[in-house]
């Protein structure tokens, strides 16, 4: 790993779970970590609910857009997170891999997003832990 460790978070529409996750990332490791996120099939914007969940925590991520996922993105990243994308996210070879099993918030009431974001930042907490032990 280089000396800033870069994380690749994907789901299928990069609209809900994976943004909700990098922006912890960028928040509880500031520029330690090279945050990165991608989806499989990007949805046209972030989930509105996901950005309203972050912001009652003072994150903003209204500055974000969901990206496709490209070859590229995935090669420059120490560890790629995958979020219920199964078969749709690619395996690239050599890279240490994350599988988080995460409610999609498409959909749901701000009650259950705001579930899938506390469960993100417990995980993204515990991944920060691992990174600075590594690094």
């Amino acid at each position: 790993m280089s000396d800033t460790p870069s994380v690749l978070f994907v789901c299928v529409h990069n609209a809900g779970r994976s943004q909700m996750a990098a922006g912890w990332l960028r928040h509880l490791a500031g520029d330690t970590v090279e945050v990165r996120s991608a989806g499989s099939e990007p949805a046209d914007q972030i989930n509105p609910v996901a950005v309203e969940a972050m912001r009652e925590v003072g994150i903003d991520i209204t500055d974000q857009t969901p990206a496709k996922l490209t070859w590229d993105a995935a090669e420059a990243s120490d560890v790629i997170v995958t979020m219920g994308c199964g078969d749709a996210c690619p395996v690239f070879p050599g890279k240490r891999y994350e599988d988080w099993k995460l409610t999609d918030p498409a959909g749901q009431p701000i009650e259950v997003v705001r579930e899938v974001r506390d469960d993100i930042k417990k995980r993204v907490t515990a991944l920060v832990a691992r990174l600075r032990a590594e690094g």
